[in-house]
């Protein structure tokens, strides 16, 4: 049974940082398309940043700050938090589907219906 479980959330002042994990099992050995999306209060869920075969995608509001990277022999998926704003506060799902990966272009990559496994998420708050 494909599981996704994050790790690492918490509360952090604004500027502070943080790591959160996504360890996959279950999971066909060839998925290497995964995603981090977020959910804030009161508004709709949003993809983050994704990885698909090395290649990777941001959010706008996320890009220079945020890292999205994975072990694949650990069956990880991680995301580093830069300078957190208290904007960044949310719930934080780790995303995967297995291959062919969804492209990286304009428009893709960042979009749930791209996704079939999703973890339950983590919650990051930052306060300012």
């Amino acid at each position: 049974q494909a599981q996704l479980v994050e790790s690492g959330g918490g509360s952090v002042q604004a500027g502070g940082s943080l790591m959160l994990s996504c360890a996959a099992s279950g999971l066909p050995a060839s998925v290497h398309c995964m995603a981090w999306f977020r959910q804030a209060p009161g508004k709709e869920r949003e993809g983050v940043a994704a990885i698909a075969d090395s290649a990777t995608k941001y959010a706008e509001s996320v890009k220079g700050r945020f890292t999205i990277s994975e072990d694949n022999a650990e069956n990880t998926l991680y995301l580093q938090m830069n300078s957190l704003k208290p904007e960044d506060t949310a719930m934080y799902y780790c995303a995967a589907v297995q291959p062919p990966c969804p492209p990286l272009g304009a428009g893709h990559g960042l979009e749930e219906f791209e996704y079939d496994y999703w973890g339950k998420g983590i919650l990051v708050t930052v306060s300012s």
